[in-house]
């Protein structure tokens, strides 16, 4: 995994467990691999994966069953691309449309 220098790890970490989500590498409901499994993988230190995992925890996409390891929430699919919808509108469209005032693109050109 190679990391962006502008965004912190453990965001970056939780994001590409959004996106395996959304591109179906994980079905709900399933266990995902565990802090050590994934830091690992990685090449990260597993304090800053289970940082992510915490932040997935908070945000009801993940869960943990204790002694067992952590899963897939049933509604994760959906909490994610509410949270990626959100996330576009009001971060990246206002850019977006900023940009294509700027240069004199119109909606029709867009669409």
């Amino acid at each position: 995994m190679e990391f962006d220098n502008n965004k912190p790890i453990y965001i970056q970490i939780a994001d590409s467990m959004c996106e395996a989500v959304l591109a179906g590498k994980y079905a709900a409901g399933e266990r995902i691999p565990s802090v050590r499994e994934w830091s690992a993988s990685i090449g990260v230190n597993p304090n800053t994966v289970a940082r992510s995992y915490e932040r997935l925890t908070d945000k009801g996409i993940i869960f943990n069953k204790r002694g067992i390891g952590f899963f897939l929430a049933d509604d994760a699919r959906e909490r994610i691309i509410e949270e990626e919808k959100r996330m576009f509108i009001e971060e990246e469209l206002p850019a977006v449309l900023k940009k294509a005032e700027l240069l004199g693109v119109n909606l029709k050109v867009l669409i």
